[in-house]
Parts: structure tokens; sequence; C-alpha cells
């Protein structure tokens, strides 16, 4: 499939009055009309400065269910281009060299402003997740993608208004959402595992996969490669001992969940959980349970025993959880 069949194939039946095809980000700015059926860019978004602003005057001018149409160039495309290019061992010299100048650089605080002044912010890359999460937060849902010539091409239907606040970081630790005692929501530090605009994959990703053992998303596509390896080993979650030290989180209690996940649990158990403070230590590494049903017996029978005797249950539960990470290999999940 080459890129125009790409487009045309989501533009037929589509009036030209109601196609609008820009260039910069101005010629979404500066228009009379006040919506469209569809927006197509015609410039790669690597050349956009704004890409978070391009979405925004693109949802703004855009009928609910119409399409923005567009394509970049991700760290695969990049990738898979200089090692088509250059010969084995160049390629990989040059791959890790260009990574460095725009995958690290401009997200870098000191260096972003370095990289800004030269290229005038232009030429970023990123991965398809954080795309398809950006596009989440300012409203769209993504329809259909396909890589072309080793660019990303993407179609997206404007389903929703855009977030307030979409502007994650991009630094290692970050601060999550969660839900605390009495129900009040709190941020938790962790070590990034996942791509920038993760979080607004969420309830794309609960659609779309099924939990696997142990109560996680099967093929969570968000998980970076060197995520993967800081949650194999346990690092992801170190920066929580900060959250204790605070008071956010008591050493022994259940996992502080987000909203999503929240919202899986029964009422009972719910009810249950913002009654008392969660913990850096959760029962779930006491009792290994495989199942989302099994994870909520675990919590269930862990607050019940709290709530009878407090410090007992999580001096039992701390010995118990301290035996399976020795002794069983009990891990971050």
């Amino acid at each position: 499939m080459d890129s125009h069949f790409f487009v045309r194939k989501y533009l037929q039946g589509i009036p030209v009055s109601e196609i609008h095809f820009a260039e910069k980000i101005n010629h979404f700015q500066v228009i009379e009309k006040n919506s469209f059926a569809a927006l197509v860019s015609v410039s790669k978004l690597n050349e956009f400065e704004e890409i978070n602003e391009l979405f925004e005057h693109s949802s703004r001018l855009l009928d609910k269910s119409g399409l923005i149409i567009g394509y970049l160039e991700t760290y695969v495309n990049r990738k898979n281009k200089i090692l088509e290019k250059y010969p084995h061992l160049l390629s990989q010299l040059i791959y890790r060299f260009d990574a460095l100048l725009y995958r690290v650089f401009p997200k870098l605080p000191i260096t972003q402003k370095v990289y800004d002044f030269i290229t005038g912010g232009k030429g970023k890359l990123m991965s398809r997740v954080e795309l398809t999460g950006r596009l989440y937060a300012f409203g769209f849902e993504v329809v259909d993608y396909q890589d072309i010539d080793n660019m990303h091409f993407f179609v997206a239907t404007k389903i929703s208004e855009p977030i307030k606040q979409a502007d994650p970081t991009y630094w290692p630790i970050v601060k999550l959402k969660r839900v605390g005692e009495g129900g009040r929501e709190f941020k938790v530090y962790k070590l990034r595992t996942m791509y920038p605009y993760s979080e607004y994959l969420q309830d794309y990703v609960y659609q779309h996969n099924n939990l696997t053992e142990g109560g996680k998303f099967k093929d969570d596509f968000r998980v970076s490669a060197f995520g993967k390896l800081l949650r194999k080993v346990w690092l992801d979650e170190i920066p929580m001992i900060w959250n204790w030290i605070k008071g956010d989180l008591k050493l022994v209690g259940v996992r502080p969940l987000s909203e999503q996940y929240f919202r899986l649990y029964s009422e009972e158990l719910k009810t249950k959980r913002t009654q008392t403070k969660p913990g850096l230590l959760p029962p779930f590494y006491a009792d290994l349970p495989k199942t989302l049903d099994e994870i909520m017996d675990s919590e269930l029978r862990y607050l019940n025993a709290y709530a009878r005797s407090p410090l007992k249950t999580d001096i039992t539960y701390f010995f118990k959880i301290l035996k399976n990470i020795l002794f069983k290999g009990a891990r971050s999940r």
C-alpha cells in the first residue's frame, strides 16, 4: 500500500470543501470556516515545533467524528532507515549517535534549550505509543495506521474534547495518580517504565487487552524494553520509598491503584480499601495470586485481618512478603 492510497481511502465520499490540507500550524489557526469533516497534515509531524498545539487546533476545527490524517517518522522508522542505508558496524554507530541527538537531547531540560535554539524545535522523534497517547489526550481515537516507506501514517477520529492539562514530563522519575485513603487522589513516584503519554491510553489498553496472570494487562505495548528490565528487577518502585517517608503509604498495605484499576474492584473491596492507607509492600507478594478475583480475595483477607489487629497483621504479612521475595522470586508486577 502506498501513502496516497492510504489517505484517499479515508477521504472517499467527503466533499473537497469539507477537507482542509495544511503544512503549518498557522494554516490550522487562521481559517474562516468553523468546522471540517477531515483535516490532513501535508508535512510530517516531526516538522512541527508544537504537536500538541496542532492537535488542539485540529480538535477545535473538526466536526464530531471528524478525521485527522497525518504522518511522522517514529523511533522505529528512523532506526530501520539507518540500518538499511549503511553497513552493519557503521549503521550501529550512526544509529546510537542519531538516537542521542534526536531522542535524548530534545527531552532533557538543559540540552532541550540548545536543541530548540539550533533546530527551532523541529526534527524531534517520538514512539508510536507517544503519538497515540497524544491523540487520545486531545480527544482522538486512532482508527488505522500503517508504516509506509519508513514513515508512520495514521488516521484518527474525534470522539471527545481535549483533556485540559495534557503535558506529561519526560523525566525518568514520574508521578502517577492513585486512589488513596478516604478515596482521595495522590501521586506516587516511580521510575519511568512506559513511553510518555502512556497514561492517556489506560482505558484503551483495558478495552483491547486482557489481564494476565498477576492482574497486569497482557502485551502492554506502552512498556518500553528498558522498562521491562526495571520491572523485572524491581527497580521501578524504589522512588515510592519517598511516598512512605512522606506518609502517603505505610510499609505494608494494599497496592495504591489508578482510577481505571480501582473501577475493576467490587464495591465492598473499594469501600474497605479507602478506609486505610495503601502500602509499599502489598499482600500480593504474600499470597502470590494469579487472577484478578484471586487478587481481590487476597486484599480482602488482608484488610479484614488488619481491621481486627493492625500491628499483628502487618508484621505477619511483612515476613511472608520478605520470604517470598528472597526465596520465591516475587517481583514487581
